[in-house]
């Protein structure tokens, strides 16, 4: 791999970023990249402590996209004292990472100050979001709290019944980004069932690199979490999308050319332990996709919990296409074989949720 620092983004926008905004966004991906090294050598030597974190702090979602089933139009915010206890008790377990998801998270009135209460404690802040509430003084407050990334999945090159998450839409939010944002971006496009014109993925990649963002492409699976294999169009635009990214450490991730190709995975699921889904009512769950296991309360997940989900044997993994799980566990495949079966078994109808997971092709920085 090869870390390089481009204080100026390659595109026409650049000319827009002042001078002052590209050194600070310059310095902040080198000291992100330093604290990225650190966590992974101590996730290396150390397997006594979670990795990465998705929190909800609202699941109301501005949007309604037909394919998803992680959001509603109703739910109030967490509190934000809630919030504090949940991101202080994830920093005594010793979290690596803490990613702000939803619903979408730019709805609740405190995440500034949540994300700025992850970097308190040193660790790593991310968020997940649509887009569509981002503007210039909102990306300015982002970057005073500290934001480390924030990754945007967009669905289509034009809106359509099923969703609005559009480069169309999106292309504006996209510019502001490149010109203001001090955080790393990294730009999702998909492929897989629903998607009408696989060919969008492309052009989604392409204006993700041409703006100076990172890009993953994203499959979609069924409503189990598991492998819907792609066409053979998609597999090659999937194909095409990786190959934009050659210098991307995700290239080594074959795990990503088998869900692609609908091949089971053969690895060790860590969830529950290495990675943590938190959901709005402060459940910890193996994932988005099995909401349920282990489901203790964060406050009383101890690392008797932690040990027993890192050396259970999920069910649910060859088949699996949730990436952050699959990233993470990376760490630990090469050791600590799982002995633990969960009792009761992972049921056959779980919630009819729907996750992405991201391929990634990163720019050469």
């Amino acid at each position: 791999m090869r870390w390089r620092v481009h204080f100026i983004c390659k595109s026409r926008y650049s000319d827009n970023m002042g001078l002052q905004t590209r050194i600070r966004k310059g310095i902040r991906f080198a000291q992100t990249r330093a604290r990225e090294l650190q966590m992974i050598a101590w996730g290396l030597a150390s397997t006594n402590h979670p990795v990465l974190a998705h929190m909800i702090p609202i699941r109301r979602c501005n949007l309604s996209c037909g394919y998803c089933n992680e959001y509603d139009n109703f739910s109030k915010p967490v509190p934000l004292s809630e919030m504090f206890r949940r991101i202080d008790h994830l920093a005594e377990l010793g979290i690596s990472i803490i990613t702000q998801s939803g619903g979408e998270p730019l709805l609740h009135p405190g995440l500034d100050q949540i994300i700025a209460r992850v970097r308190h404690h040193g660790i790593l802040a991310g968020m997940i979001t649509n887009g569509y509430l981002l503007t210039t003084d909102r990306i300015r407050q982002l970057n005073r709290a500290g934001l480390d990334h924030l990754q945007i999945s967009i669905d289509n090159a034009r809106p359509d019944e099923i969703s609005k998450k559009s480069l169309k839409v999106l292309d504006q939010k996209l510019v502001l980004l490149a010109e203001h944002a001090e955080f790393q971006t990294n730009i999702n496009s998909v492929l897989g069932s629903g998607v009408k014109n696989p060919e969008d993925a492309l052009a989604v990649a392409h204006r993700a690199l041409k703006l100076g963002f990172t890009s993953t492409v994203g499959v979609l699976h069924d409503s189990n979490g598991q492998l819907a294999p792609l066409a053979p169009r998609e597999q090659e635009i999937f194909e095409q999308v990786m190959a934009l990214g050659k210098r991307s450490y995700a290239r080594f991730n074959q795990f990503q050319q088998n869900i692609a190709r609908g091949n089971p995975n053969h690895w060790r699921c860590r969830s529950g332990a290495r990675y943590l889904y938190i959901c709005e009512d402060g459940l910890v769950h193996w994932c988005s996709q099995q909401r349920g296991y282990p489901g203790i309360p964060l406050e009383k997940y101890t690392l008797e919990d932690f040990h027993r989900e890192f050396n259970t044997e999920k069910p649910c993994a060859p088949r699996c296409t949730v990436s952050c799980s699959q990233q993470v566990s990376l760490l630990d495949n090469w050791r600590a074989p799982q002995t633990i079966h969960p009792q009761p078994a992972v049921p056959s109808n779980p919630p009819p949720l729907v996750q992405l997971s991201g391929a990634a092709n990163r720019r050469d920085r």
